[in-house]
């Protein structure tokens, strides 16, 4: 890896890092295609298509018993590591539940009430990996939240990730389904004989189901749409140029098309970082996706002149991770707002968030983090506003009201106020 100058970086240079493509828009009319044949096949078109992109022949669609199965008989250090991470996740995510409220104004009663929706549908990556820990960030807040009915999907495959069927048992999904990419996007939202319909749709993916996410949006709630991985490393001279590169590397090994970065104000941790990066890589069972990431435009190491650049060029870049490992972590953290996730210090690395330490690592990508946050409790209720006002208080507002409604040339509305002091 090359250390680059921030102040150097050309406009086009610039773009691969702040306008991260996950090249979505590439596969729009493919993915019309495959959500119109699943609306209008049903389950044969997803069998067709897991014979045709997953090269496997699905028989039944529905699979709840085999994740209890999987419960069962996985192997109990990996079944203790699924509880343990479950029991933290939930326990982050209840501190999160909203509360009713209602006060009185001036003689007004007013408040807003919390409910859950009722059906949701949580999309769990497969392909090249297993993610168990995707299936209990969708799951436990939904849980939490009071979801009634929590249905899991999952690529299908010759021998299904027992870790991945296992984690929906321990999260509690009422049902879980074998299908992926953008057919299970579109079995999720329209229903078929199997697979029933839900009213919001969570989970991260590939490109081809964060396509099909934004497709079906607005004939069935999504959480936002995000892209592949993306961590950035703000750093001083105190950082260990060995762990900042090995939080890299984690990262990078997702998917080729991730995005790795750091950027610091010490040259000499800038050439480390890129050396460690190097040097780590060699010899890892993924290290072909991790030099694709790490060659890729919107991956590298950056020197800033100050860490005043770093900071304006991390809250610039809204990462959906961002580690900081500084003399000063809170003092960087109060000067950056934009951050899906922050990882402080040398003893918290993105890995402990990917897994087990509370937080949901369902995270903004693509600088949605300055406008979103991750997935959380609030994904799963909707709110009611309530009003209760007696005849002093409508009469303090009468005139309010009706000075404003006959401004807008709405006679009825002032009228209904009206009415109630004939």
């Amino acid at each position: 890896m090359n250390v680059r100058a921030v102040s150097d970086l050309s406009p086009t240079e610039r773009t691969a890092f702040f306008e991260r493509d996950a090249g979505v828009h590439d596969i729009e009319e493919p993915v019309r295609e495959i959500i119109a044949r699943v609306r209008s096949e049903g389950d044969a078109a997803l069998r067709a298509y897991a014979s045709e992109f997953d090269n496997v022949e699905v028989g039944n669609l529905e699979i709840t018993d085999e994740a209890e199965r999987a419960f069962e008989t996985i192997d109990p250090n990996v079944r203790r590591a699924i509880e343990t991470a479950a029991e933290n996740i939930r326990a982050f995510h209840e501190r999160q539940v909203p509360a009713d409220w209602r006060e009185t104004f001036d003689g007004r009663e007013l408040g807003r009430r919390y409910r859950p929706i009722e059906r949701v549908g949580v999309y769990a990556p497969g392909g090249t990996a297993s993610y168990p820990s995707s299936v209990l960030m969708g799951v436990l807040p939904a849980n939490v939240a009071g979801v009634e009915h929590v249905a899991v999907i999952t690529p299908p495959a010759e021998t299904l990730p027992k870790a991945t069927l296992a984690a929906a048992h321990i999260a509690g999904a009422d049902v879980v389904y074998q299908s992926g990419g953008a057919q299970a996007i579109a079995a999720l939202a329209y229903g078929t004989e199997t697979v029933s319909a839900v009213e919001k749709i969570v989970g991260p993916g590939n490109k081809w189901v964060t396509a099909a996410k934004a497709e079906v949006r607005g004939d069935v709630e999504i959480d936002f749409l995000a892209g592949p991985s993306e961590l950035l490393v703000v750093c001083d001279e105190t950082a260990d140029p060995e762990l900042v590169a090995a939080d890299m590397l984690a990262q990078a090994e997702h998917d080729p098309n991730a995005s790795v970065v750091c950027v610091t104000d010490d040259e000499r941790i800038a050439g480390a970082v890129a050396t460690a990066c190097e040097r780590q890589t060699e010899g890892r069972d993924r290290a072909d996706v991790i030099e694709t990431v790490l060659e890729n435009d919107a991956s590298g190491v950056l020197l800033a002149r100050s860490m005043s650049e770093a900071v304006l060029f991390a809250e610039e870049y809204a990462a959906e991770h961002l580690s900081i490992v500084t003399v000063d972590d809170e003092a960087i953290l109060d000067r950056i707002d934009s951050a899906g996730s922050v990882f402080m210090g040398p003893y918290s690395p993105v890995a402990a968030g990917d897994y087990a330490s509370g937080p949901n690592h369902v995270l903004p990508t693509g600088g949605l983090a300055k406008t979103a946050g991750g997935l959380s409790v609030d994904h799963f209720v909707r709110s009611t506003t309530v009003q209760k006002l007696d005849e002093a208080s409508l009469s303090a507002l009468r005139e309010t009201v009706t000075t404003l409604a006959r401004a807008e040339g709405l006679e009825a509305h002032a009228e209904s106020v009206e009415k109630r002091f004939d």
